[in-house]
């Protein structure tokens, strides 16, 4: 028994619970007492301490998260707890039903213990919002921890709870697995459903985790992926993601290295990290390096338009007598969308989209992955929303989607996974892989995980 909260990975602590060395009540409260006594913002609701002991104290170990305390991005719905899409505008808002993902967590066991922090509508990859002020990064709390899942990156690797949700439109779940050390996995479009009362367009959102370890995402894989009727776009089931890890053939296997996919500026320590990762990687499991150019289009314009257009949906006749209460850059995005937005620029948006497509094909049709950094470079100060010099480069928001932008327009998957650090914060590096090749890009990670162990959580965490 101990009144620290678990810092090894999310199985692990299903293990313990098994083994009767650990009940989960006892890691309940240890993870209540840390998040109390942090000061990440990670959380930004907590649920009833005392019916989330009633959870725990009947919680079935046997189920592949029973007992398992749990954070959820306040981006996705769980009833009666706020949903406010981290806006001031929803900021009375209350959830009227559980997201498809909760549902399918809670059947496996978890204890949800609160809502994560979140950038406002998910629209900027960095961890602050108007209405909840600005969450730091478990391993130096001045910094970012990236976005817009960055309450649940920091929430784990500050090891106030073994494993959250994510949700990733263009890096939300790579870029703060990146920044903070994690496995950060994004899908196959469709491999986890997003309903019920699912949004289709404009078909750049998958859900997930991030992680501590490559089981934990397998894991969370056999809980929450697999089609369901209110997302037309789900995938079907596949339920061995941890059971056939480590199982797929790598050898020989085609890797185009290319650190900045032909649009981003890298830290050259950065840089140099990822190709020397990448290299390793090839040796360890017998990949064939394969030069190929990669240039693939950033598309952050195409990208913020498309989705804006959603957002103007959903604030409905609030806008635009809501623009004071909007984080800046999103009030700015919907005003110059809306001024901009046309048949036109729609067409112009589809035929970009279309080109991803091609260019991306097209890598593919000569390799069969992708290797690049996650971030240009390593986490920004906290207050950082937009693009800014920093030390001689420009980090922000536009520069960083252009690492993990093309997969989410293009619907491939992708994963960050921690290759070590740089000034005491860590480093990603990104491999993608053609569509519904998921489970290589597991085996990938578990490789370097094996090879090159990186830390389960920040040092000095829980904070």
């Amino acid at each position: 028994m101990s009144d620290a909260p678990w810092t090894n990975d999310a199985c692990s602590l299903i293990d313990a619970f098994r083994a009767g060395e650990l009940s989960p009540l006892e890691a309940l409260d240890a993870s209540l007492a840390a998040i109390d006594a942090s000061e990440l913002h990670a959380f930004t609701y907590r649920a009833d301490p005392e019916e989330l002991r009633v959870q725990a104290k009947a919680a079935d170990v046997s189920l592949p998260f029973g007992g398992l305390p749990f954070g959820i991005k306040m981006l996705e719905s769980v009833e009666g707890w706020p949903y406010t899409d981290a806006s001031v505008v929803f900021k009375d808002r209350v959830g009227a039903y559980d997201g498809t993902s909760v549902t399918r967590l809670r059947a496996a066991g978890v204890i949800p213990v609160g809502l994560t922090f979140a950038s406002e509508f998910g629209g900027l990859n960095v961890s602050n919002n108007k209405l909840n002020g600005v969450c730091g990064n478990a391993w130096d709390p001045t910094k970012t921890a990236g976005g817009s899942s960055g309450g649940s990156a920091t929430a784990v690797a500050g090891g106030l709870v073994p494993l959250a949700s994510g949700g990733d439109g263009g890096g939300s779940i790579r870029i703060p697995a990146g920044f903070c050390g994690l496995v950060g996995m994004k899908g196959t479009a469709g491999r986890i459903p997003r309903g019920p009362h699912t949004e289709i367009a404009p078909l750049t959102v998958v859900l997930g985790c991030l992680a501590r370890s490559v089981r934990d995402a397998a894991r969370y894989y056999d809980v929450c992926a697999g089609y369901d009727m209110r997302d037309p776009y789900s995938l079907p089931k596949h339920d061995r993601w941890e059971a056939d890890l480590g199982t797929h053939e790598l050898r020989g296997l085609r890797v185009a290295i290319a650190p900045t996919l032909g649009s981003a500026v890298l830290r050259p320590e950065v840089d140099a990290m990822v190709r020397t990762a990448a290299e390793a990687l090839a040796r360890d499991v017998g990949l064939q390096i394969v030069e190929v150019p990669v240039q693939l289009p950033g598309l952050g314009m195409e990208w913020a338009m498309a989705n804006l257009s959603q957002l103007k949906r959903g604030l409905g006749d609030l806008w635009p007598d809501c623009k004071d209460d909007l984080t800046t850059e999103i009030a700015f995005g919907l005003t110059i969308a809306e001024q901009m937005y046309s048949l036109d620029l729609a067409a112009n948006v589809e035929q970009q989209r279309t080109e991803a497509n091609e260019a991306m094909a097209a890598v593919f049709d000569q390799v069969d992955l992708i290797i690049s950094a996650t971030n240009p470079d390593v986490a920004c100060p906290a207050d950082v929303r937009i693009n800014t010099r920093v030390g001689g480069l420009t980090v922000g928001p536009e520069n960083n989607g252009a690492l993990t932008i093309p997969a989410n327009i293009t619907g491939n998957p992708g994963i960050s996974i921690p290759i070590g650090s740089h000034e005491g914060l860590p480093v990603g590096m990104q491999v993608m892989a053609r569509h519904h090749q998921d489970a290589l890009l597991l085996d990938l990670a578990l490789a370097v995980e094996r090879e090159r162990p990186w830390p389960l959580v920040a040092t000095g965490a829980p904070i």
